[in-house]
């Protein structure tokens, strides 16, 4: 084993090509030379960019925004019109704020108190719509017997962390406002927003999270290295996120950037970066096991599992930059954003892994209890076996991955059923009186549908006789009618939650198809209704590009389009199978209850299963690169297929 002296003495670029063959020097290993020489300077710039991420990270979420923009889309035109009318409701679900009498007692005896009370609200705080009884005179928002009344607040739009606050403090206004007008009454807050808030109330923060899985990953990390190696890779994740948050703050001054961008550079960069330097280091380890100085160690690193890293960070970009092909703005900027991820790590493994290794590395590989000079026991014995009943092997990973992929065809796409939501608190407690009080739920998603103001009474009436539909009314005065246009409003019998959910939506655009002075549906419901269209009907086109893209890629990577399209092939597999599992564990309920204490939510949240699909045909093609570029190493060493699948999984089964 080289000294120390040998390890940190500079090796001239021309002795460490000789070295390796006479073979015209690649742009990696020029890389690693050059790192190399600079090896200080390449460390201070990166603590400099280490620095202003920080000062990024405390920012951007402040620029990010909640913006689900579906242009072109009906009910989402539909929604802007009414924005732009009323300032309010369109986009978002309204709350509900209830007032209910003490126990044993009804408020039929004063609700003209009740009606006043939400009259004044009206009147302070004029942000707010307020629909209720007293202003439209229907008893369908009072509940049987009369126990409790409610009021839909439409509500100003959220379009990012700011206006988030400005609208909770605008509905503890309205609360305190009502509860203030009638003491002897309880008054509380329900809604779609609500009852969300109050099932994740018990979540991390995205810091939390990062923490948490930085946490995992470093025991993870003791295991695979058996030194202070461990903490190299975190150091690297560390830089990689904190670098793309600090492109991120500056894209949101060219575009708008959503929110789910700021969760996926900390979540997916931090597995990304690690599993980046993982690969690297392992290889520089096993460089220095057989014999070379710490130059040559690193160079060589750089210049093979360097190889592997850059072709896995370009294949999850281009998972990632195919979203733009969706027409919805949000999934466009989490797509370029996201792209920003594994480039990112891929520069940073590339130049401060490396400079790192060359200066500290011997040192902080200590005490050094797991060796590289020879592959890993058990993965050689794994991958002996596979090889040697290859037919049975692959028959039971099809039949498993089958077995896992059935309960996609029961995926039901949209928000998550109001069973799915907090079971306890003070939203869950008034939204329970409301059902018990014969309230339908369809109260959480009305259906607004936007008219000229002489049409309006007559669409409020086809409504009322469409089934599906519980009751449809028109307030008067500014409340229902602005700018000489109406908002009608429709509560369906039930929630328009999700793709199983959509008649009362259905019904209603139907009734009022060639109505005269129906501008547009909109609501909770219709907007659902348009992303599933939108983006899934895009998703062959998604799906084509990722494929092909990748295709290209790996099939020059690779040098064989057989290995390219094998590649590609099991990810679709593998990705169905995950789609099955996601579907029977969280839609289904088969554990989630057990293990996170969520009863099945009934439906998969629209944009999830298009983020999943791009990020994990990514992620899991990295295994797939790094396991296929080794085998090829050494099928070109060995020319032996079977000796060099062996000895490729076994080099790098351990660090996937």
């Amino acid at each position: 084993m080289s000294g120390p002296a040998q390890n940190h003495a500079r090796v001239p670029a021309s002795a460490s090509v000789r070295r390796f063959g006479n073979q015209r020097p690649t742009i990696l290993r020029r890389i690693a030379g050059t790192t190399l020489r600079h090896r200080k300077l390449v460390i201070a710039i990166w603590i400099l960019v280490l620095v202003l991420g920080g000062f990024a990270s405390s920012r951007v979420s402040n620029r990010l925004t909640y913006n689900w923009a579906l242009p072109g889309q009906s009910g989402y035109d539909t929604a802007q019109k009414v924005l732009a009318t009323f300032h309010n409701g369109g986009n978002d679900t309204p709350s509900l704020l209830v007032v209910s009498a003490p126990p044993g007692e009804s408020l039929v005896g004063h609700m003209a108190e009740v009606d006043a009370a939400f009259t004044s609200l009206r009147e302070q705080v004029p942000q707010f719509r307020v629909v209720d009884s007293g202003v439209t005179g229907s008893k369908d928002f009072v509940t049987a017997g009369g126990g409790a009344a409610y009021a839909m607040l439409f509500e100003p739009e959220v379009t990012d962390y700011g206006s988030q606050h400005t609208l909770t403090n605008l509905q503890n206004r309205a609360a305190a406002i009502v509860a203030r007008a009638l003491p002897a009454d309880h008054v509380s807050l329900t809604g779609l927003g609500q009852l969300d808030q109050g099932s994740s109330s018990n979540g991390f923060g995205v810091l939390a999270e990062t923490l948490i899985g930085a946490a995992g990953a470093l025991v993870v990390l003791a295991f695979v290295f058996a030194s202070l190696l461990a903490f190299v890779p975190l150091v690297i994740a560390a830089v990689s996120i904190l670098t793309t948050l600090l492109v991120v703050l500056g894209l949101t001054y060219l575009t708008q950037v959503s929110y789910i961008v700021e969760f996926l550079a900390a979540l997916v960069g931090l597995g990304v970066a690690i599993d980046y330097s993982l690969l690297l280091v392992t290889r520089w380890r096993e460089e220095r096991a057989r014999g070379a100085d710490n130059h040559d160690a690193v160079v060589r690193a750089v210049e093979t599992a360097g190889r592997s890293v850059v072709i896995s960070g370009l294949t999850v970009a281009v998972g990632l930059v195919a979203l733009v092909v969706l027409p919805v703005p949000a999934l466009r900027s989490t797509g370029i954003g996201g792209m920003l991820i594994p480039l990112i790590s891929v520069l940073v493994v590339i130049t401060l892994l490396p400079a790192l290794l060359g200066g500290i590395g011997p040192r902080v590989d200590w005490p050094r209890v797991r060796k590289e000079a020879r592959p890993s026991r058990a993965w050689s014995a794994w991958a002996a076996q596979v090889a040697k009943h290859r037919v049975p092997a692959a028959a039971l990973a099809l039949a498993v991955l089958i077995v896992a992929t059935l309960p996609v065809f029961g995926i039901k796409l949209g928000e998550t059923s109001v069973s799915a939501f907090s079971k306890s608190g003070p939203a869950r407690a008034a939204y329970d009186m409301l059902a018990a009080g014969g309230v339908p739920s369809g109260a959480l998603t009305p259906i607004e549908v936007l008219t000229t103001a002489k049409a309006g009474p007559a669409t409020a009436a086809a409504l009322r006789r469409a089934p599906g539909i519980a009751t449809a009314v028109l307030p008067p005065g500014q409340t229902g009618t602005r700018h000489g246009l109406s908002d009608v409003i429709a509560i369906p019998d039930h929630a328009t939650l999700n793709s199983t959910t959509m008649a009362p939506v259905s019904v209603a655009e139907t009734s009022l198809r060639n109505a005269p002075g129906v501008i547009g549906v909109t609501g909770e419901g219709p907007i659902n209704q348009d992303f599933e269209h939108a983006v899934f009907g895009n998703f062959p086109l998604m799906l084509a590009v990722i494929a092909v893209l990748t295709f290209l890629l790996l099939a020059r990577a690779f040098r064989s389009a057989v290995l390219a399209g094998k590649a590609v092939l099991l990810n679709l597999i593998s990705l169905g199978a995950t789609f099955g599992l996601l579907t029977w564990f969280w839609q289904e309920g088969h554990g989630s209850s057990a293990i996170f204490g969520l009863p099945a939510t009934g439906a998969i949240t629209f944009w999830l299963p298009l983020m999943v699909f791009a990020f994990l045909f990514g992620l899991s093609m990295d295994y797939e690169v790094f396991i296929l570029s080794r085998v090829r190493e050494e099928y070109d060493r060995t020319k032996d297929t079977t000796r060099a699948v062996i000895g490729g999984l076994a080099r790098t089964g351990r660090s996937e």
